[in-house]
């Protein structure tokens, strides 16, 4: 089977299972989760697409109250549409705002980013304190984006797709007047609903000829955006149409407002089918980093992370993404001279995967909208690890047949059952110390009826 065709041979290379992930399961039983995040603390916020984001505690309980429940004004009619992304501020803690990406209305409706505030109940938000920020009618039910963050500069970036249909038919994404197919770039903590920051790309155009939101231009489906914790840059995957999915990166520090293409491009190439009346030479726009070709695995990318988490070093500084119709994980990682060695981690996927993001301490995660499945990615290659007391005093109390409280105080067994893996352990990294318990289809189409994020 081909799993990989690499168009940029200069600047990318490639080999297969050099490295290997796994995922573990950490919740099961949810409804359409599509996104993850976090608040700063242990817990961990699951975005579920009609409108209801629940809490999970860091001792793994899932609360049975909601934080928000927004389900009456989400629009969540399409196989694309619903609440897509949450954010929080990096002063959380502080003034207590977080930020939603969803889609209202009806119909094609609209999509909406809007303010929410956290109640006295630090497990439960105000759902009365909307303040809605931003909004852009939708020509079409598909392609919504749907990402939202804050960039390591404190602003809040979000990326609604072209709006919809095939070939973008009213060139959306290509037309500066228009929100639709950009990211965006606005600050949250002046006047409301937002102020322009003076650095972006086109702070000081014309507002009726070109956005002065707009950070970068030319995508078609934005489905999951995320910035390296490490070096702040911005990773994107964008979903392609009938010929190819990409991954494109602006780097850190980068305020040219760069074009990737679409309607014009689809990866590298000219976009099949489309007249290419008013488009420039190929050196007009951004190339991705990476894209591929449909079929052997590719069919609907959603963007991931750079891992900087501290239990897999393996990992550390790739790029991890993944296909919503295969669902097996990519890795992108620097080959030390400006370009990128490509991999590939899983040899099997499930169908689904919305998104990859991270928890406090920068460790992954992914949900499944398909299975309703939180897991864990962990590295396949890293080992159980027993301390010797274990050996020498034994997970149980043998006359009692209950867990050894010593050793649970130690923090050398799990504080709940079912243990995480076959022998009871999380996988750890090569190392540490006692016990160390850590010492890791055009596919389906909306516009013909399909998941999210597929078209």
């Amino acid at each position: 089977m081909r799993h990989f065709t690499i168009f940029c041979a200069c600047v990318v290379s490639f080999t297969l299972c050099a490295q290997t992930v796994e995922l573990e399961t950490v919740l099961t039983g949810l409804a359409d989760p599509v996104d993850i995040a976090h608040s700063g603390d242990g817990r961990i916020f699951i975005v579920e697409r009609a409108g209801v984001i629940k809490v999970l505690q860091p001792n793994g309980q899932l609360l049975a109250a909601p934080f928000l429940d927004i389900s009456g004004p989400v629009h969540s009619g399409g196989g694309e549409q619903g609440l897509l992304g949450l954010a929080f501020h990096p002063q959380y803690t502080t003034n207590g705002f977080f930020y939603v990406f969803y889609c209202s209305g009806s119909g094609n409706g609209a999509v909406r980013v809007s303010r929410f505030s956290v109640s006295a109940n630090s497990n439960v938000a105000n759902a009365a304190s909307e303040v809605v920020l931003w909004e852009l009618a939708q020509p079409y039910t598909n392609h919504k984006g749907g990402d939202i963050a804050f960039g390591p500069d404190g602003y809040l970036y979000f990326a609604p797709g072209d709006g919809g249909d095939q070939n973008d038919p009213g060139n959306r994404a290509q037309n500066m007047s228009l929100g639709h197919g950009k990211v965006h770039r606005i600050n949250v903590n002046g006047a409301l609903p937002y102020t322009i920051p003076a650095n972006n790309p086109f702070a000081n155009a014309n507002n009726t000829d070109t956005l002065r939101t707009i950070f970068a231009s030319g995508l078609r489906n934005p489905f999951r955006f995320g910035f390296d914790v490490g070096t702040g840059d911005l990773w994107i995957g964008d979903v392609g149409q009938g010929a190819k999915e990409e991954v494109d990166r602006i780097a850190a520090g980068v305020l040219s407002g760069p074009n990737f293409g679409w309607r014009c491009r689809e990866g590298i190439v000219a976009t099949p089918g489309v007249n290419q009346t008013g488009c420039g030479a190929a050196g007009t726009y951004v190339e991705p980093v990476i894209d591929h070709d449909h079929g052997g695995g590719y069919g609907s990318v959603s963007g991931g992370r750079v891992y900087r988490g501290t239990r897999y070093p393996n990992l550390v500084g790739r790029y991890l993404y993944t296909d919503y119709c295969y669902g097996v994980i990519h890795s992108l990682r620097p080959n030390g001279s400006g370009g990128w060695i490509s991999e590939l981690l899983t040899a099997t996927g499930t169908f689904g995967i919305a998104c990859i993001a991270e928890d406090a301490a920068n460790e992954l995660y992914v949900v499944n909208t398909e299975s309703g499945v939180l897991s864990r990615i962990i590295d396949g290659s890293a080992s159980v690890r027993l301390s010797p007391r274990m050996a020498l005093e034994g997970p149980f109390v043998q006359a009692s047949g209950l867990m050894n409280d010593g050793l649970r105080a130690a923090g050398l067994v799990p504080l709940t059952e079912p243990y995480t893996t076959s022998l009871g352990f999380s996988k750890v990294a090569k190392g540490g110390g006692r016990g160390d318990r850590r010492c890791r289809p055009d596919h389906h189409r909306q516009q013909r009826g399909g998941g999210l994020g597929a078209g």
